[in-house]
């Protein structure tokens, strides 16, 4: 069970605070106690989830360490690129949807040495690949701010000055 305060990942819709826990009735008029989420980057949008809900991914953010861990194993983490559009399409935005941050990095990380590749060669990156790696980079972001205390603009060169070229 989450607390007050917390900071969590909600689906992978990015950093949530929970501002409050309260009991309202539902639509069969029972008592039900509910999470109210306030997103800690961007929209103003509040989100209200019953405690009990299975159906929701949320857990709490990376701490710190756990962050700075995983930044200095970026440089070992192998990239997953699928030559079929479809094929990779469809497990970058499964992974995208696991709510898991390595998940993101790997997507990231991948997305941003095929963009390298393909500029190189005067192209640029799919569409599809280029909303895959917006979403992912987001997500990772936000999480990273939250746990370093940093603003998400921050994280790509929070990371690049840790990790040598």
């Amino acid at each position: 069970m989450f607390k007050l305060n917390d900071y969590v990942v909600y689906n992978s819709t990015g950093v949530y605070k929970i501002v409050d826990i309260r009991k309202e009735k539902d639509i069969n008029d029972e008592y039900v106690d509910y999470y109210i989420l306030e997103p800690v980057y961007g929209h103003n949008l509040t989100v209200k989830i019953p405690i009990t809900n299975r159906k929701v991914s949320m857990r709490k953010i990376m701490s710190k360490d756990e962050v700075l861990a995983l930044i200095s194993a970026m440089p070992d983490i192998e990239p997953v690129w699928i030559n079929d559009d479809r094929k990779r399409y469809e497990s970058f935005k499964s992974a995208l949807k696991t709510a898991e941050c390595l998940e993101w990095v790997k997507i990231v990380k991948t997305m941003y040495l095929k963009k390298q590749e393909r500029m190189s060669d005067g192209k640029k990156l799919a569409k599809a690949d280029e909303d895959i790696m917006k979403a992912a980079e987001k997500n990772m972001n936000e999480e990273f701010a939250a746990a370093l205390n940093i603003s998400p603009d921050e994280v790509i060169p929070y990371i690049r000055k840790r990790i040598p070229s």
